[in-house]
């Protein structure tokens, strides 16, 4: 593994370690702290969520035009400077807005840096990318459980941890990623550069593939928000919750060996790769929506976990091998808003239909939705086969 991908590791790590402070919490601060409900809670984060929409495509932009290191410190030093005014403004309505702020320089960090792995270490393939969300679920086990403790002493602290985290980032970044070099002339193209009509075939089939990425996240936002405050309903404890996010960090790192054989067997086959997390996350969630007790919860989200190391890695890998030369930066910042929608959609809609008809219905309705996300895995490449066959390669 190059060194440079080592020193993007430990940035993602630290960057989403500061980040599991708040989006956990987010809903239940919003509801049981700030008092207001799970509507208005998931119309603050769907702000937060649109806002990283634009971020991503800006973040995918500016990576295709001024280099991984400009865009990644533009957004961190965003990102100071709003969690500088929440540590001291956190009351609403200043909460949003500083929330909306941070989805947005989040936005712009996050495809630069699957942009700039992808292209650093052209030969990795789905290892490189599979190393960058290792690192950021790490941060996921860690944070939640660090956020846990602080804000069972004082929920005012979690947004002074999350600066200290960013502060540490900024300097991984500003010292270790201005010389990194950046070889895309050996980025690997699945169709041929000079056919017109293969130019957007690989672009129509990103959108497909990242059709059925957005209705994964729209459903496995739930957890951050509408399956948080029913767990806490059901007895849940804050503390116990967060080590449910603690488990899923730790479970996706030391469940590795697990899924190697799998993953090593299929390596050639992201499609039937996705296509097994899919299924994962389907029973995970019929699994939730039986869920009574701390026990059960804890079940449900290690089978979710053994599912999202499936998906999760195989997406920015075919966004990657999709990408022509230059626009590395803007495929992945396509898939990256992908997520950032399914998270800004999932919210209000979860939180609207358990208001509407109650938890188990609103499980039912977007698990049905998640299916949806089979076909355009089975389907997502047939634009590239049909530009291949127009052009005589087949």
């Amino acid at each position: 593994m190059p060194r440079a991908v080592k020193l993007l590791i430990i940035g993602m790590l630290v960057n989403v370690t500061g980040n599991s402070f708040l989006w956990p919490l987010n809903t239940i601060y919003i509801h049981d702290y700030l008092g207001k409900s799970l509507t208005v809670a998931g119309i603050v984060l769907m702000l937060n969520a649109g806002a990283g929409v634009f971020g991503n495509l800006l973040g995918g932009f500016l990576f295709d035009r001024i280099g991984g290191f400009k865009s990644i410190i533009g957004g961190i030093v965003i990102s100071l400077i709003a969690l500088v005014c929440l540590v001291f403004w956190h009351d609403w309505p200043q909460y949003v807005i500083f929330l909306t702020i941070l989805g947005f320089s989040g936005g712009i960090v996050f495809p630069s840096m699957y942009a700039m792995v992808g292209t650093v270490w052209p030969d990795g393939g789905r290892r490189a990318f599979n190393a960058i969300y290792l690192a950021q679920n790490l941060g996921v086990a860690i944070g939640p459980a660090l956020a846990g403790l602080v804000a069972s002493v004082n929920i005012n602290y979690i947004f002074s941890a999350n600066l200290f985290f960013y502060a540490v980032f900024f300097f991984i970044a500003y010292f270790g990623y201005k010389n990194m070099t950046i070889e895309p002339t050996q980025h690997t193209n699945v169709v041929l550069q000079r056919k017109k009509i293969q130019q957007k075939a690989p672009f129509y089939a990103l959108m497909i593939i990242c059709t059925g990425y957005l209705l994964t996240w729209l459903i496995y936002s739930q957890w951050s928000t509408t399956i948080s405050t029913h767990a806490l309903d059901l007895g849940v404890t804050l503390k116990q919750y967060s080590f449910i996010w603690t488990l899923n960090g730790l479970l996706i790192v030391l469940g590795q060996p697990l899924i190697k054989p799998i993953i090593k067997r299929l390596e050639h086959q992201l499609k039937a790769q996705m296509l097994i997390g899919i299924g994962i996350f389907i029973i995970s969630f019929i699994v939730v929506g039986y869920a009574g007790s701390f026990k059960m919860f804890i079940v449900s989200m290690a089978i979710l976990t053994f599912g999202e190391m499936f998906v999760w890695p195989a997406i920015p890998t075919i966004a990657n091998q999709l990408a022509p030369k230059g626009r590395e930066g803007f495929y992945q910042g396509i898939v990256n808003s992908a997520a950032t929608i399914g998270r800004m959609i999932g919210p209000l809609a979860g939180g609207i239909l358990v208001d509407l008809y109650g938890m188990h219905i609103m499980l039912i309705i977007l698990t049905a939705l998640t299916c949806l996300s089979i076909f355009t895995t089975l389907f997502y490449d047939r634009p590239i086969k049909k530009a291949d066959y127009q052009v005589g390669k087949y």
